[in-house]
């Protein structure tokens, strides 16, 4: 039985906000990078990935957000990681993502 994640996501204008869940992992990362790209590909210019529900990353959900941070990049658009924990920021601060994106 496969369970079905929903990755809410709130369009506004150029602005886009995905919403990633409490486990950031390979199955939930496919699925926030799934709608990052669609997102994009409609237009939008800032991607705002909102963590306020997300406990845990793994390197695999890091590796998935490198790819997000490459496309948004290639369509010319900024990305906004919101509402992280200090455990994540600071994993995001020592890997090096915070170098590509804003944080909020």
């Amino acid at each position: 039985m496969e369970t079905t994640i929903q990755i809410p996501v709130q369009s506004e204008g150029e602005t886009a906000t995905v919403f990633a869940n409490n486990y950031l992992n390979k199955l939930t990362g496919e699925k926030i990078e799934r709608e990052c790209r669609r997102q994009l590909e409609s237009g939008c210019k800032k991607l705002v990935v909102n963590f306020s529900e997300t406990e845990i990353v793994n390197s695999i959900g890091v590796s998935i957000l490198l790819g997000v941070i490459d496309a948004a990049s290639d369509a010319g658009a900024d990305v906004v990681f919101s509402d992280v924990n200090s455990d994540t920021i600071q994993l995001f601060e020592m890997l090096g993502l915070t170098n590509h994106v804003t944080l909020n």
